[in-house]
């Protein structure tokens, strides 16, 4: 199946999306780790770093965030999510292609941070993540540079 993706920068008019992304991606495992967040608390993360925030575009229709910034020495994956009925499609993928692109240019390793249980975790490994350190909710992963200009 053929699609093309694209982004663009999130506006306050994607907020009720923003929040039902949220629900269906981050909800299950959030539970799964013992964390229950309120609609207050949802709303806070994705006003977190919203300059930052890109809304992932399959074929110019909103299917995901990809939230995206600079820490001291790395690109960081603040948030990457895709709605459940987008996943196993190979967006993840293409949506990783483009961030490695752009720590390239950058001359920058990628970070991210991702709870035990997510599944997205085997992504980031298949693209060449290595966990950095784990801690009792998260697998803290780096892409190093030798793996983004291979």
């Amino acid at each position: 199946m053929k699609f093309t993706i694209g982004f663009r920068k999130a506006t306050e008019q994607d907020i009720a999306f923003l929040l039902d992304l949220r629900r269906k991606t981050m909800s299950p495992h959030l539970r799964k780790a013992g964390i229950f967040m309120s609609e207050e608390q949802h709303l806070e993360r994705i006003h977190e770093f919203f300059n930052d925030s890109h809304i992932i575009l399959r074929d110019r229709k909103p299917i995901g965030l990809l939230k995206l910034g600079m820490k001291p020495g790395s690109l960081h994956i603040r948030q990457l999510q895709i709605l459940p009925k987008c996943q196993g499609m190979g967006i993840g993928s293409k949506v990783l292609a483009v961030v490695k692109k752009r720590a390239l240019q950058l001359s920058v390793p990628i970070t991210l941070n991702v709870l035990l249980d997510n599944p997205a975790r085997a992504l980031y490994i298949r693209h060449g993540f290595q966990i950095t350190k784990k801690t009792k909710l998260e697998y803290q992963m780096l892409c190093p540079m030798a793996v983004i200009a291979a």
